[in-house]
């Protein structure tokens, strides 16, 4: 008897796949489109010169941030009573990392995916798996803004905050998430009886057109996450290890756009880069793959505007990190998401 084996348009479904190809499709004509206003002639002479031992390090850095993301991950859920060996659950990260960098606005809105593809893949229910996503996920914000809050001070120190439209708009960004994401979590946990009940809502007409969803069901779902968020939450000490994996893996994500900005000479500090990619990750949260283009034009936006670069060597630097931080992973990833769907 032969096995059935699953494919990634099982975990994705054909809608979800149709509206990746769309999303590639409007982010490649609107690079194209940022290629021709910036100058790809000038962008292609800066790339040609480009240290090639620079890009391979950044595209190794972007490997261990992962696998230090990765393992952070695996602290939260062995917390949460999802005990996996890292040498599965990495490979997981990496499958779930390709899905929420192919689906559009995957990067706002990804846990609910990540941790259906953790409960396929280990003995969790799906419950577990989504509250020890997002406490991970939570984790991970703090060490973004730390490192978005020294860079943003080195910026205000530089004389380069103020007057800057793009770089003001993106600091406020910052600004607001920092206050107003722990205010929607902390509310989301002080009022969570307000939080089912608003869940129970929604639900309740779905039961009168199909037999797949029922509100005890829903209220049940609910409760098992509360009580998984809860458990991760009574062991403070684990926390820490994760943060200190989540800390590691943020500034190994930052590392690759300095190699950028190493491998073709471009005057960009480190602490400048320490503003410039938690601020261009801000316009990762448009409706495209990976916030494709999207990001791509803020990073040269910034680079532009808050130091001594051009357009040509900005668009250069913004190719390799965006080779090295996105392209690489979502090779990585796709390797990962092909060998997660054949071995479950």
């Amino acid at each position: 008897m032969t096995e059935s084996r699953g494919s990634l348009a099982d975990v994705f479904g054909r809608q979800t796949i149709v509206k990746m190809g769309i999303g590639f499709a409007i982010a490649i004509v609107l690079l194209a489109i940022l290629a021709t206003a910036i100058g790809w002639r000038a962008a292609l002479a800066e790339l040609r010169s480009a240290d090639p031992v620079y890009v391979a390090l950044g595209c190794l850095s972007t490997a261990l941030g992962l696998m230090a993301w990765g393992k952070a991950w695996q602290v939260v859920l062995r917390v949460g009573d999802i005990d996996a060996p890292y040498r599965k659950l990495v490979v997981t990260y990496f499958a779930a990392t390709f899905a929420n960098y192919v689906t559009p606005l995957g990067q706002a809105g990804g846990e609910p995916f990540i941790a259906y593809v953790l409960s396929r893949d280990t003995e969790a229910d799906y419950e577990q798996s989504l509250a020890s996503v997002v406490t991970a996920d939570l984790l991970n914000l703090l060490p973004f803004f730390n490192f978005a809050a020294v860079g943003t001070a080195y910026l205000v120190l530089s004389s380069g905050f103020g007057g800057n439209g793009t770089a003001d708009g993106l600091a406020v960004a910052l600004g607001a998430m920092a206050v107003g994401v722990p205010g929607i979590v902390w509310a989301g946990w002080h009022w969570r009886d307000a939080v089912e009940s608003l869940v129970l809502a929604v639900v309740k007409p779905l039961t009168n057109v199909t037999n797949r969803v029922t509100v005890d069901g829903a209220r049940e779902r609910i409760e098992r996450f509360y009580e998984s968020v809860e458990r991760i939450a009574s062991e403070p000490r684990q926390l820490l290890v994760a943060l200190a994996f989540s800390y590691v893996g943020w500034l190994l994500f930052a590392l690759p756009m300095w190699f950028a900005v190493e491998a073709v000479g471009a005057p960009v500090g480190l602490l400048m880069v320490l503003f410039i990619v938690p601020a261009s990750t801000i316009a990762g949260l448009v409706p495209t793959p990976g916030g494709l283009a999207a990001v791509e034009g803020a990073l040269i936006g910034l680079l532009v505007s808050l130091t001594a670069t051009t357009n040509g060597m900005a668009a250069a630097v913004a190719t390799l990190y965006r080779l090295e931080s996105y392209v690489f992973a979502l090779v990585l990833g796709g390797i990962a998401a092909f060998w997660v769907t054949y071995r479950t």
